[in-house]
């Protein structure tokens, strides 16, 4: 029979990967990630605790990592967080797997959220099925979806089962391989049943559509076509299965993970079409043979074990103890049922989490010598910041240090200390990533921790030019203090500096002066009249008088000091404000949105066109006030379904305009 080949042949396949395998469930927020993943536990045998009712689960802002078997054979399934603010997390998980499941819904309008995921699997040659989730909300027809979801994947997808429709909507599937009908059943294996009758014209169709994609690939199976040469259930099979291993296909599955619906065909199609761990190696340029290697692709700061290294063993064995040049392993665990259990030994394949790697960071790839190379995986440019500072200024060097650990665990993160604010500027990917990161960091340090928004840094110059002259004479007991100076200040030419120019003729200001002169002047225009330092700025000392015995460097830097201050008031000064090139990447669909909001923020929009290598998606050019950037990334992900991301670096100062601009010079001119 031929269903019966198709299974012989399904066992054999099977027979082959004895191997620790790892699968990643990626995809966007809300599509069930987690929920699939409880039920692949379950369903393998090793269940974990449920996050309870789907509609009431909080975001996931971590990486999970579960270990369980399936039909006897190990697996290592990392369940990745769906939010955009948390992707580098999925691109780190995505180096240490064989292959990744694409969780998403089944609307035809939600498959724009999932282009990104998709376009980084196919950018890094990373095998994946695709599984439809949710599926007892579809409406419409799955090849709607399916279409919709092709226009983001550089390779077909190709639907191995086709819906079961009765009056309460989906209620199973019909495998379009061996064409039998199963109807589901809650947390069980589905149930075979005898195929209706209205289902055999849609099962002839896709399995004529899938047989059409894997000829594509191979010209005797594009022989037989022509020849209209009947092709058996295993054929079908030992094909699909070959090309879903290597990657040029994407094998379309669906479901209900929250019901455990579909979740064993799923885990059918992982142990049959996932590569084995020797394949991924070597699709990464890793020799089979050798010394233990191993890549790490998270750090975690556990309150009782410690530093933990998540990795991915290339070649094994690594034993407890195993030194990689300067460090040495100080405990090997696996995740079991939401438990770590320590182990003496982690094979090839495996991933697991090393403890006390003291000195290795994030993504590095680590032999016996010590590391060989470093993380392979890109870490997002930050689109949000804000300030942290303890309550007690005390406790600054332990925030130092609970921060760095912190940047450790996150390399997304970036600390800023900015010389010209004083701040403490942490970095992120969004409102929420910073503050789970705030979160942990207190949590962690015992620390109580001050939050907000981090200050522009604005500079300041003037419009006209003034002579300022300023005499100080001071007599107590002993030497006085006498200087007399003469200076000219002047506006410059936009990004022109600070100039000092010595102009006295005849000693009226003896030489060695002068340099006190311009070092005060200097330090005066660190801050001028609106409190902000003052740019583009030249000073001339024209003249002045000195007494042979009253005059210093000190009186002469007091007196330009003095100069500097009441010649500054007096011409015209005015705020300058940060301007920002910034690119913001968008679906085409959502350009005219993402214009509209850089122009109510002051942007004057440049252009926009195709993001190369993205069909669909346009790149929005502009210069944008650096103050209006603090929240762009919010409004711009609300405004089109968490997609929008920005990239921005300084351009030019320009003369500050708005209310911010307007409230702070008020301010200052009215000694506020």
């Amino acid at each position: 029979m031929p269903a019966q080949t198709a299974s012989s042949d399904n066992e054999a396949g099977a027979a082959e990967a004895a191997r620790p395998r790892a699968v990643a469930l990626v995809g966007p927020y809300g599509s069930g990630k987690t929920s699939l993943f409880e039920s692949l536990m379950a369903a393998a045998g090793a269940p974990i605790r449920r996050s309870g009712d789907a509609k009431g689960r909080t975001m996931s802002m971590e990486l999970t990592v579960g270990h369980c078997r399936f039909k006897g054979d190990p697996w290592s399934i990392v369940d990745c967080p769906g939010s955009i603010e948390f992707c580098y997390e999925t691109s780190a998980a995505l180096t240490a797997v064989d292959i990744a499941v694409v969780v998403c819904e089944p609307a035809p309008e939600r498959a724009l959220t999932v282009a990104p995921i998709l376009k980084e699997l196919d950018e890094r040659g990373i095998p994946h099925l695709l599984f439809v989730n949710k599926v007892e909300t579809l409406s419409g027809r799955v090849r709607d979806t399916l279409a919709a979801l092709q226009q983001h994947s550089k390779y077909p997808l190709v639907l191995r089962q086709v819906p079961m429709r009765e009056a309460d909507g989906v209620v199973g599937y019909v495998d379009v391989v061996s064409e039998r009908a199963y109807r589901y059943r809650k947390g069980e294996a589905s149930e075979l049943v005898k195929m209706p009758a209205q289902m055999r014209d849609r099962e002839g169709e896709a399995r004529e559509a899938l047989v059409e994609v894997l000829a594509d690939h191979d010209d005797g199976l594009l022989e037989k076509i022509l020849e209209e040469v009947e092709l058996s259930p295993g054929e079908i099979f030992e094909h699909l299965r070959k090309d879903q291993q290597e990657g040029t296909i994407v094998e379309t599955l669906l479901g209900t993970a929250q019901l455990d619906h579909g979740v064993r065909r799923l885990w059918k199609a992982l142990r049959h079409g996932g590569p084995d761990p020797l394949l991924t190696a070597e699709r990464r340029g890793i020799e089979p043979a050798g010394e233990p290697l191993l890549q790490t692709f998270k750090t975690v700061y556990a309150a009782h074990a410690g530093k933990l290294s998540y990795a991915r063993i290339w070649r094994g064995p690594v034993r407890d103890g195993s030194g990689f040049g300067a460090t040495r392993v100080g405990g090997i665990y696996r995740m079991t049922g939401g438990e770590m259990t320590k182990i003496a030994q982690a094979e090839a394949g495996e991933i697991v989490a090393l403890a006390r790697l003291e000195g290795v960071a994030t993504g590095v790839v680590l032999g016996p010598g010590g590391p060989i190379a470093g993380a392979d995986f890109p870490t997002p440019p930050p689109v949000y910041a804000l300030t942290v500072a303890p309550h007690d200024r005390k406790d600054d060097v332990k925030l130092s240090a609970a921060l760095h650990r912190l940047i450790e665990e996150d390399p997304s993160l970036g600390l800023v200390q900015d010389r010209e604010t004083g701040e403490t500027v942490l970095t992120g990917q969004g409102e929420i990533h910073l503050n789970a990161a705030f979160d942990r960091l207190g949590r962690a340090s015992g620390l109580t921790l001050a939050t907000r928004t981090p200050q522009v840094a604005f500079k300041e110059t003037i419009r006209r030019s003034v002579q300022q002259h300023a005499r100080l004479k001071r007599q107590t007991g002993g030497h006085g203090q006498f200087a007399d100076v003469k200076l000219a200040i002047e506006p410059l030419g936009r990004g022109d500096g600070f100039r000092f120019t010595d102009k006295v003729v005849g000693g009226a200001v003896p030489r060695q002066y002068i340099p006190a002169v311009g070092e005060a002047a200097a330090e005066a225009a660190r801050k001028g009249p609106l409190g902000f330092p003052v740019v583009d700025l030249g000073v001339t000392l024209l003249d002045g008088t000195y007494h042979s015995v009253d005059s210093s460097d000190m009186a002469f830097k007091t007196a330009a000091r003095m100069a500097m201050t009441e010649g500054l008031a007096k011409a015209d000064p005015v705020l300058l404000e940060p301007i920002d090139h910034v690119s913001v990447r968008v679906p085409t669909s959502y350009t005219p949105t993402a214009q509209r909001i850089l122009t109510t923020r002051r942007g004057q929009i440049l252009g926009y066109a195709e993001k190369p290598g993205w069909s669909g998606w346009d790149e929005v050019e502009a210069l944008v006030p650096a103050v209006e950037l603090h929240d762009l990334i919010i409004e711009l992900r609300s405004a089109s379904m968490g997609l929008g991301s920005y990239t921005h670096r300084f351009d030019h100062l320009a003369e500050a305009r708005g209310r911010a601009a307007e409230r702070i010079q008020h301010a200052a001119l009215n000694g506020k």
